[in-house]
């Protein structure tokens, strides 16, 4: 198989062991992907950001294979135990490829709204696990015991340790993809590193402690020709989060979603519950976590039909929060210092919700305390399974915080911008209640 990718351009599954990219292709829970869009609420702020998921999985499986590639010119040096055979790589590809089944509408933000949500990764778990699903039964017919090796890799708990990693990881195919197709399909360049040189600079590296040789071998990069293109990756990560990802009006819009299913799980628990809830919002609003095949009922093109619905629901608050997203009329953001300010935070929304209030509107549903927060360098001490290693001639292997001077900055250092949210037609009465506080 082979297709056009607006990324990676020829992406090519031709080789025996991609024959399994295919048969995974042809299942429901994979096609499902096509309809849950990888940066959620993002269009409406970067109207080219209307890729989905399933580009995205393809994107990552295609990584892999280049990956495995290096990794077969490399693997010499490791021990037998953790050289990959046919069934290791296939297993990898699989992952790869299917590491995102579990994403719910409106992507990382669906895990937020409802009560007592499992994360996406646990859904993917159990969508991999579960007998009923075709993803799980075409795993099986490939390969006996595959279903359960994948779900391994996806949690970071194969016996592999290294190629775990590269499943999900410090650097790992599903960052290598998202960075550059999100930058492409946004429109901008923050996300633009050298994929290429990148993957020529990993080498294998034996770590001078570690229980196992699971633990001790990793994926390394090589020398210092390879600092460039990882601080490339990591610097490109860091802006996609500062300039996209955390979007002043895609946070916006996010807090307009997390207020209209707050409204919606209060009406159900009043006995108010809105026509056209999908069954599966339905048992998570009611405390009970959704049923499988309820949860997999739900996409983007679900949930936007029944904002549409809810928008003339006899409900005025209901209905009034649904069509201020839908006409994109988005709450205004006023940043707040960084640093040790919580107390501050506070007060700038304490003072925000006695303006909403006074102006009749219910400050739990319009007023938001947004802090966004991202790390975009972890490397603690002694962990293998963050951060990474470099190799340097006639020198002992070395954390990459240790030798990179950007990542030395940046290491452990946690990002945080607070902002607060609210109406836009508070907008004056809250500017002038804050200006003392944030003079």
């Amino acid at each position: 198989m082979i297709l056009r990718d607006p990324v990676h351009g020829l992406v090519e599954f031709e080789g025996e062991d991609e024959a399994l990219v295919l048969a995974l292709l042809g299942t429901a829970e994979v096609q499902r992907l096509r309809r849950v869009r990888q940066l959620g609420l993002t269009s409406l702020v970067f109207p080219g950001a209307e890729h989905s998921r399933f580009a995205h999985a393809l994107g990552a499986a295609h990584v892999m294979t280049r990956l495995l590639e290096r990794v077969r010119r490399l693997e010499d040096e490791l021990p037998a135990e953790l050289r990959l055979d046919g069934q290791r790589r296939r297993d990898a590809l699989a992952a790869a490829l299917l590491h995102d089944l579990g994403h719910g509408p409106y992507s990382h933000l669906f895990e937020e709204v409802l009560p007592n949500a499992r994360a996406h990764e646990a859904w993917t778990v159990a969508i991999l696990l579960d007998p009923a699903t075709e993803v799980h039964r075409a795993l099986e017919a490939f390969d006996p015991g595959m279903a359960a090796r994948v779900a391994s890799l996806v949690t970071g708990e194969s016996e592999v340790g290294w190629l775990s990693r590269a499943v999900s990881g410090t650097l790992d195919v599903d960052r290598c993809d998202y960075l550059l197709r999100d930058s492409h399909m946004t429109g901008v360049a923050y996300g633009i590193y050298d994929l290429d040189w990148l993957l020529r600079a990993l080498t294998f590296a034996e770590l001078p402690f570690g229980a196992s040789p699971s633990e001790r071998w990793v994926l390394a990069i090589e020398g210092r020709k390879g600092l460039p293109p990882i601080e490339g990756f990591f610097l490109a990560r860091h802006f996609m989060y500062q300039q996209v990802y955390h979007h002043k009006a895609t946070r916006a819009a996010e807090c307009v979603v997390r207020a209209i299913f707050r409204r919606i799980a209060t009406l159900a628990l009043d006995g108010a519950r809105p026509a056209l809830l999908p069954e599966a919002i339905a048992q998570a609003v009611a405390g009970v976590e959704p049923e499988l095949g309820r949860y997999l009922e739900l996409d983007d093109a679900t949930l936007a039909f029944c904002l549409a619905e809810w928008e003339r629901h006899a409900e005025p608050t209901l209905a009034d929060l649904c069509a201020r997203l839908r006409a994109r009329r988005l709450p205004k953001t006023v940043p707040l210092p960084e640093g040790s300010s919580e107390p501050l935070w506070k007060e700038c929304e304490a003072r925000t919700r006695e303006i909403a209030q006074a102006h009749g509107l219910d400050p739990d549903l319009h007023v938001h305390l947004d802090v966004a927060y991202d790390l975009p360098y972890d490397e603690p001490e002694g962990e293998v399974s963050e951060g990474l290693w470099v190799t340097l001639r006639h020198r002992p292997i070395v954390r990459l915080g240790e030798v990179s001077f950007a990542l030395e900055k940046l290491r452990n250092q946690s990002i945080v911008r607070p902002r607060l949210i609210f109406p836009d037609e508070l907008r004056e009465p809250v500017r002038a209640a804050l200006e003392d506080l944030l003079s």
